[in-house]
């Protein structure tokens, strides 16, 4: 058995109630705490009103949609000013990267720049985060199991990672009754995100047998979920599998890295603004087509993207032939139309973005053009 390393979050709650349980805990990273949300308070209005009774300086911060680095150096802004012991972020993984983004760069006060990879310097922390709680509200990015925070930057098209192993949450707080009743576009989207994300490490070429241990079931526990809640409605049940799907992808993308869907995803969402989670939705058949025409015929990356075609053909209607068909039927967005210009530019960035380097065989840029042609026809 190879050796490997890992990194997890220092405590995980998990189940229905978790959230109300983790008061206490939360509440003694204080007594000064910064609270990031989504677009509207209303959702953490709860726990902001529980941590102040707690005797907590609760300081409010707002993620309207996937954080820019505009939206980060204001977020920054606004941090300093509230001067927290701790950053709770509450929300779905836009609000978890800005909070865990704000949450490693105010210690320093250096320009975001200098750490940024691909558009910046890249450079490590220059000082250790503040602590940092994250509970999800969507089963989707795993964001609260990672060591990055994905921040866009429109200036270059570009969606890139502020990335240090000090930014795996402290307390991450996953409470699958938070999801209940998230509407079917947003579930699909996202917990198609959450789906690849434990496909691809399974697959990676960095694979181990602890990550394996997660990514392998909780594939078919996502996909069951995902029909369940398309195709039957609510149910708490598929809930509870699908935010468990999304930490384990947090969790596994985190400690085997990811592949070609992910490579290509960050720099194609900068390109065209499309939601991450239906990106990866959409470029996953194709990928899975483009690895069938590039893996020996025989041996153990071979063996297990048979098990993950299997797995969808068993778990979708209509098997995987069908899957196309199905997104299309609940609504995913369907992906934009690429210049040949554009599809060229997102394949030289895709080579090199760091999820490209835990795909089980290499791409080089067209073979990866020709794979978004087949995907973005």
């Amino acid at each position: 058995m190879p050796p490997f390393s890992l990194r997890l979050p220092a405590r995980v709650r998990f189940g229905r109630g978790a959230l109300q349980a983790a008061l206490p805990e939360i509440a003694a990273f204080g007594p000064r705490l910064l609270l990031v949300h989504g677009q509207s308070a209303a959702r953490s209005a709860p726990l902001r009103a529980a941590l102040e009774e707690a005797g907590c300086t609760v300081a409010g911060l707002s993620c309207p949609g996937e954080p820019t680095l505009k939206a980060l150096e204001q977020a920054l802004a606004e941090g300093r000013a509230a001067a927290p012991d701790a950053v709770v972020a509450m929300g779905g993984g836009a609000a978890l990267d800005l909070g865990k983004a704000v949450a490693a760069l105010l210690p320093s006060g250096s320009d975001p720049l200098d750490h940024l990879e691909v558009v910046g310097a890249g450079r490590p922390l220059a000082a250790a985060p503040l602590p940092c709680i994250a509970i999800p509200t969507t089963a989707g990015t795993g964001s609260e199991a990672t060591k990055n925070a994905v921040i866009g930057v429109p200036e270059h098209a570009r969606k890139v990672s502020l990335r240090d192993d000090r930014m795996v949450p402290d307390l991450a707080v996953i409470d699958p009754g938070l999801t209940d009743g998230t509407p079917k576009p947003q579930t699909l989207a996202s917990g198609l995100d959450a789906v690849v994300q434990v496909i691809e490490p399974y697959l990676s070429a960095r694979a181990t047998p602890f990550t394996d241990a997660l990514a392998r079931p909780a594939i078919e526990h996502g996909l069951s979920a995902l029909v369940t809640l398309m195709d039957k409605g609510e149910d708490a049940g598929a809930r509870d599998r699908l935010a468990y799907t999304a930490h384990v992808s947090g969790i596994a993308l985190a400690n085997a890295g990811l592949g070609v869907v992910h490579g290509l995803a960050g720099p194609l969402g900068g390109e065209t603004g499309a939601p991450h989670g239906a990106i990866c939705a959409r470029l996953l058949p194709s990928a899975l087509r483009a690895l069938d025409g590039k893996l020996p015929a025989s041996g153990e990356g071979r063996a297990r993207l048979v098990e993950v075609c299997d797995l969808i053909e068993r778990s979708v209607p209509g098997g995987r032939a069908s899957m196309e068909g199905w997104l299309d039927a609940h609504g995913l967005p369907a992906m934009p139309s690429l210049s040949g210009t554009v599809r060229d530019r997102v394949a030289e960035a895709a080579c090199a973005s760091s999820s490209m380097k835990a795909s089980p065989v290499p791409f080089d840029r067209a073979e990866l053009a020709h794979l978004l042609a087949a995907a973005c026809p």
